[in-house]
């Protein structure tokens, strides 16, 4: 019934999926609300939305992957890595002996250029070495966990200025906060909204990202890659150099992620990113972006990834075993590819 509703509208079926995941998402959220009185909170509502930034920014990049018909394995290592190249160039205690007199900016800059760089390296595989997209980003993936523990051992990197962890942990970009000497922390002052740093990148990334996936004549050309990939090249459209692009897009989101994520947590690790690649297709697919290439949108990625954080948020409220959640997140995750494959068989 829904769906005839919906085409009644004469909605395109990527709104149409798009209402259909914010309709989930409220249903979820009034299911969550009524078990716990602890989740329609501004407080928890906060959280949820911090928590889900890092999985917004890597579905993205994992979503113009996808539209082409690939796939980024290599997400969750390049946070990890990409966090710790940022977390090593900035100042530091001279005692630890990492670079203290490097600015925290070009450590920064340093970070999202090695996710682009790795990105590139995959890109280049799937590219110009006709290696499948699987393959190519799994040894991606193996080599830069590798490199992130051989950098310290395997120790985490913590320390890093409060210029860098303000992205992760302050409100409004200090407009409007005063600084507490008692708590140590920077304090919004009444009257202004408490709007995370961290939120507002997020959706500054998700608006540019999706504007040019949208809006542009290259992004046009992903889709045009996705669809028909023989028909694309020769229509003239440079498939090669858009599929490197579109690698460096998802290991420079991933980068950026990695970073703020190593801003909100105070510290940098190997291991920080594992298994987040999963949650990045699973966001992907729910908002729409098909698995077999050539569909898919910002905006249904971003309804997806508060799918996902929601689900997370309101299982621990309400006391859901942590090993059952994982089980449900798998489902949601399989369910979803499952309704993509079922999208396309009745396309065709």
């Amino acid at each position: 019934m829904a769906n005839i509703h919906l085409t009644r509208l004469n909605l395109s079926k990527a709104q149409q999926q798009i209402l259909s995941c914010i309709t989930a998402l409220v249903i979820m959220g009034v299911f969550f609300t009524i078990f716990s009185e602890y989740f329609l909170n501004v407080e928890n509502l906060t959280t949820v939305a911090q928590q889900t930034t890092v999985i917004a920014l890597i579905a993205l990049g994992q979503t113009y992957v996808l539209i082409t018909g690939g796939i980024d394995l290599a997400i969750g290592s390049n946070i990890a890595l990409c966090a710790m190249v940022a977390a090593m160039m900035m100042p530091h205690d001279p005692d630890v002996g990492i670079h203290p007199d490097l600015p925290m900016l070009l450590g920064l800059s340093m970070g999202l250029l090695t996710g682009i760089a790795a990105g590139s390296a995959s890109g280049a595989m799937v590219a110009f070495g006709n290696i499948p997209p699987f393959i190519a980003t799994l040894g991606t993936m193996t080599v830069v966990r590798g490199l992130a523990l051989i950098m310290t051992q395997g120790y985490p990197i913590s320390g890093m200025p409060n210029a860098f962890t303000d992205m992760g942990t302050g409100y409004n970009f200090g407009i409007g906060t005063v600084y507490d000497p008692d708590l140590g922390i920077s304090i919004v002052t009444p009257g202004i909204p408490r709007i995370p740093n961290i939120v507002v990148i997020m959706l500054i990334t998700v608006f540019v990202f999706g504007f040019i996936l949208q809006k542009t004549k290259w992004g046009r050309h992903v889709y045009a890659v996705g669809s028909n990939f023989e028909a694309a090249r020769l229509s003239g459209v440079n498939t090669k150099r858009t599929i490197m692009m579109v690698y460096m897009i998802s290991g420079f989101l991933a980068a950026l992620a990695g970073c703020l994520l190593a801003g909100r947590v105070y510290s940098a690790g190997p291991a920080a990113g594992d298994g987040y690649e999963l949650d990045a297709v699973a966001s992907s697919v729910i908002g729409g972006t098909s698995t077999m290439g050539g569909e898919g949108t910002a905006i249904g990625t971003f309804v997806g990834a508060f799918i996902i954080g929601v689900l997370r948020n309101g299982l621990n409220l309400i006391g859901v075993n942590p090993y059952i959640q994982k089980i449900v997140i798998g489902f949601v995750i399989v369910g979803s590819v499952f309704l993509d494959r079922i999208r396309n068989r009745e396309k065709n």
